[in-house]
C-alpha cells in the first residue's frame, strides 16, 4: 500500500470493450446523453475532495428513469462497473469513477415531482439541489431540515447516499430521519420501492448512507416540517478552549436541544469574519453559533436557560441575533468556514469524524499536539452538539511531501476518534478517503456482514466498485501500519 489514497483499487476489474459498451449504449440513450471524449470527461474525474482523480470510459447524463434502468442493464450484461456522481459536492472520493466503468450522471435528474402539503411530503429526482426542496416549499410555511454546507449545490440523491446533516441536525436529525421513502434502480435495472412503512428488515435505512454501493435513487420522497414560528440565533464567546467544550456538554446535560450549535476555533472564526464580516468577535479562542428555535415561549424560556448554561461555563460575551437579516450573517459566517480558511493556505485537507460531546475537549488538545508534531496548521468547525468535527488542516501542495504529511495527521485524527469511542465519519461518508480507517473501527466478522449486504444488493460488485468497504488484504495491511505506527 503506497499512501492512505492508494490509487490502485484492490481488485483488478475486467477488461472492458470501449466499443461494444459505446455501441450498446448509443442504442438507448440520446446522443446529447453520451460523453465520450477526455475533454468531456475531464470535469467529472474527482468529486469535491480531488485527491485521487480518474477518467471514466463514457460518461452518461440520463433524463428519464427509463433511461437509468437502459444504462445499468447494458453495463450489468456486458460486466461494465457503474459509479453514480451527484453534483460532485461530496468529501470523500466516492464519485472517483473507475476507469475501466461508466460514470452515471443525475445532474438532468432535477425536477421536484409533487408536493403533499397535508402530508408534509415532497417528491423528487435526485438532481434536485437541497436548498431547492426549501425554496419549493417556503410560501407553504415548511422547509426540509438537513442543510449541508453546500446546500446551494449539492444534490438530494447524493445526500441520500451519504446520510448528509448540516448545522440543524443536532434537533432535525439527519438525512435518514427526513425521508420517506426512496425509489431504486437495482444493478439488474429493476425499480425497487423502498419505505419507512416496510415490514421487516429496514432496507430504507440500510441504502441512505450505502455510497451508490447498492443501487441508484431515482426519486426520493423527503418529509417537510413546520417553519418555527420563533427562532433566535446567539453568537457566544469563550477565551478557552475548555470552556467552550464544558458549555457543549452541559447545555445538552441540562435538557436544552438546540436547533443548531456550532463551534470555531480562533483560527476559523479570524477566517470566517474576514471573509463573510459575520460581526465575530476576533480575539476570541472559541464561539459558539447556538440556534433555538419553536414557539415563541418556549424558546425564550430555553434562551434564559441556555445564557445562564454559558455564563457559568465562562462565556465572555453573549449576543442574540436581532432580526432576520443578523441571524443569516451569523450562519454566513459559519457556512463560509470552509472557503474563508482556504484563503489562509494554498491548499487544506477537510477531516470529518464523530466523538462523544464529553471527549471534544480532549480531542481538540491531542489535534492541537499532533498538528505541532506535523507542522500544519489546523483550523477547527464542529457540529458541536453531536460531536461531528471537522478539522481542516493546511498545507501547501507544492511543497514535496506536504499532501502525504496531511493525510497522515488526517489518519491520525480519525483513529483518535475511534479510540475515544466514536466513528470515522458523521455525514461526508467513508468513499475512497476512509477505507483505510474501516479496517480499524471494524473488525472482520462486521467486515464481513457488511460485504453480505453489498452481495444481497450487487451481486457482481459492479455498482462503486473499491470504495467503503476494504477487502480482507487490505484490513491485514493497513493494521499492520497502525500496529508499526504505534511503536
Amino acid at each position: 500500500m503506497t499512501g492512505i489514497f492508494d490509487q490502485a483499487l484492490d481488485d483488478a476489474l475486467p477488461a472492458v470493450d470501449r466499443q461494444a459498451l459505446l455501441a450498446a449504449l448509443q442504442q438507448v440513450l440520446p446522443p446529447a446523453a453520451l460523453l465520450t471524449e477526455p475533454e468531456q470527461l475531464r470535469p467529472y474525474e474527482c468529486d469535491a475532495l480531488p485527491t485521487v482523480r480518474a477518467l471514466p470510459l463514457l460518461t452518461v447524463l440520463p433524463e428519464t428513469v427509463a433511461e437509468v434502468q437502459a444504462v445499468v442493464r447494458t453495463c450489468a450484461e456486458l460486466g461494465v462497473p457503474v459509479v453514480t456522481r451527484g453534483a460532485g459536492t461530496g468529501l470523500s472520493c466516492g464519485a472517483t469513477p473507475v476507469e475501466t466503468g461508466v460514470l452515471l450522471v443525475t445532474s438532468r435528474l432535477d425536477a421536484v415531482l409533487s408536493v403533499d402539503t397535508e402530508a408534509r411530503l415532497a417528491r423528487v429526482q435526485p438532481g434536485v439541489r437541497n436548498l431547492a426542496v426549501s425554496d419549493a416549499v417556503a410560501a407553504h410555511g415548511l422547509f426540509y431540515a438537513p442543510d449541508p454546507s453546500s446546500q446551494l449545490a449539492c444534490s438530494i440523491g447524493g445526500n441520500v447516499a451519504e446520510n448528509a446533516g448540516g448545522v440543524h441536525c443536532l434537533k432535525y436529525g439527519l438525512t435518514v430521519n427526513n425521508v420517506h421513502a426512496v425509489t431504486v434502480v437495482t444493478m439488474d435495472g429493476e425499480l425497487l420501492e423502498l419505505s419507512v412503512d416496510d415490514l421487516g428488515p429496514d432496507l430504507l435505512a440500510a441504502f441512505i448512507g450505502s455510497e451508490g454501493l447498492f443501487g441508484i435513487a431515482v426519486e426520493i420522497t423527503v418529509k417537510l416540517l413546520a417553519a418555527p414560528p420563533a427562532v433566535e440565533t446567539l453568537l457566544v464567546a469563550f477565551d478557552s478552549m475548555s470552556d467552550c467544550s464544558r458549555a457543549v456538554s452541559t447545555t445538552i446535560a441540562q435538557g436544552i436541544i438546540p436547533a443548531g450549535m456550532e463551534m470555531m476555533d480562533q483560527m476559523a472564526l479570524r477566517a470566517a469574519e474576514d471573509f463573510a464580516r459575520a460581526g465575530y468577535p476576533r480575539d476570541a479562542t472559541a464561539i459558539l453559533l447556538v440556534e433555538l428555535d419553536g414557539h415563541a415561549a418556549s424558546v425564550a424560556a430555553e434562551r434564559e436557560a441556555l445564557e445562564q448554561v454559558m455564563r457559568d461555563a465562562g462565556a465572555t460575551s453573549i449576543r442574540c441575533a436581532g432580526n432576520d437579516e443578523e441571524r443569516a450573517l451569523l450562519w454566513k459566517g459559519r457556512k463560509s468556514a470552509f472557503p474563508a480558511v482556504a484563503k489562509l493556505q494554498p491548499d487544506y485537507y477537510c477531516m470529518d469524524g464523530t466523538i462523544p460531546r464529553a471527549a471534544i475537549g480532549e480531542v481538540l488538545d491531542y489535534i492541537c499536539a499532533r498538528s505541532e508534531v506535523y507542522g500544519l496548521p489546523v483550523a477547527n468547525v464542529f457540529h458541536a452538539g453531536d460531536g461531528n468535527l471537522h478539522p481542516l488542516i493546511l498545507f501547501d501542495a507544492n511543497e514535496p511531501g506536504a499532501l502525504e504529511k496531511s493525510e497522515l495527521l488526517g489518519a491520525e485524527i480519525l483513529e483518535k476518534c475511534i479510540a475515544l469511542g466514536g466513528t470515522i465519519t458523521g455525514e461526508h461518508g467513508v468513499g475512497r478517503e476512509k477505507i483505510n480507517q474501516m479496517a480499524v473501527q471494524f473488525s472482520d466478522a462486521e467486515l464481513d456482514q457488511f460485504r453480505r449486504l453489498k452481495r444481497a444488493f450487487d451481486p457482481q460488485g459492479l455498482l462503486n466498485p473499491g470504495k467503503t468497504i476494504p477487502t480482507l488484504k487490505r484490513c491485514q495491511e493497513y493494521r499492520s501500519i497502525v500496529k508499526d505506527r504505534a511503536h
